[in-house]
């Protein structure tokens, strides 16, 4: 029997997690597909039923289902309650559990792609979405000695800062606008600020201000690889980190929930990659 996963969302046209899970599947031998679902928010609860099936191992979720979705399943397991955000669900014997891989796959990639231990720093959230949520509870369970979160809808962002405040050693805030005053360690940009066919593709993300000479600036937009923040955050000297690396070890964890094999990550990065160039070789014709 064929089995099943995919991605839940709307937009999900662009996402690279078809092309990269379906190498991973291919790479271990594993009899399975993997498909791109878009989901209308009318439909949204008869696509996670359908996930029940035996032979569906479970979805990755996307904008803007992370947190519509918690309602829908039975469990919620790792990081997912305190986060309130879930990115994969796994089917277990028709029980749906849900998980969210943002923030440890974020954690794994400044970890091996950059070298960066969170652990004492100062560091500069942008945005208070579903990314942002697992991204926070993630700094702040690694260590982070003050997490301030920016937002252009201030509610969210104090929202966001009161959740996380309550799990973590350190200081979290939440600011009313981005800031001046350059202390911080790591600069996080988690908005659609910068993405190709998001609302405004050429725009930079606000933060840079804040960031000191030695900063590592994080885009978690992986399309295009170089987008105008992490352009403008090199023309001031800092440290660049662009966001596939935490789309592929993200998308890593998920595939071993749902397989239980581990995740051939070279593979996946070489499809990631091979997949942003042939998108790219054909915009430019």
């Amino acid at each position: 029997m064929k089995h099943l996963a995919g991605i839940i969302g709307s937009p999900v046209a662009h996402s690279l997690s078809p092309v990269f899970q379906q190498a991973a599947f291919g790479a271990c031998g594993l009899d399975a597909e993997y498909q791109r679902w878009e989901t209308t928010p009318a439909v949204l609860p008869a696509r996670v039923a359908s996930l029940r099936e035996a032979r569906c191992l479970g979805a990755n979720v996307t904008i803007p289902y992370k947190e519509q979705v918690i309602p829908l399943i039975d469990e919620l397991g790792g990081q997912s309650a305190r986060v309130g955000a879930v990115n994969t669900i796994v089917n277990r014997g028709g029980r749906l559990f849900g998980f969210n891989t943002d923030g440890p796959g974020f954690i794994a990639a400044l970890r091996d792609e950059a070298s960066f231990d969170v652990a004492g720093t100062d560091v500069l959230l942008s945005g208070a979405g579903g990314a942002a949520r697992g991204i926070a509870f993630a700094l702040a369970e690694a260590g982070a000695a003050r997490i301030a979160i920016w937002n252009r809808t201030a509610s969210r962002a104090a929202r966001l800062a009161a959740d996380v405040a309550g799990e973590a050693r350190g200081e979290v805030v939440s600011l009313p606008a981005p800031p001046s005053e350059a202390r911080y360690d790591l600069v996080v940009q988690t908005t659609s600020i910068g993405m190709e066919g998001g609302p405004d593709p050429t725009g930079v993300a606000a933060g840079l201000d804040g960031a000191r000479q030695s900063a590592l600036a994080v885009d978690i937009v992986y399309a295009p690889e170089d987008t105008p923040f992490l352009q403008a955050a090199r023309r001031r000297g800092l440290r660049t980190l662009g966001g596939l690396p935490m789309l592929i070890h993200q998308g890593a964890l998920a595939f071993e929930l749902f397989t239980g094999v581990h995740a051939p990550l070279e593979v996946m990065f070489d499809a990631a990659r091979q997949e942003l160039a042939r998108r790219s070789a054909g915009a430019a014709r």
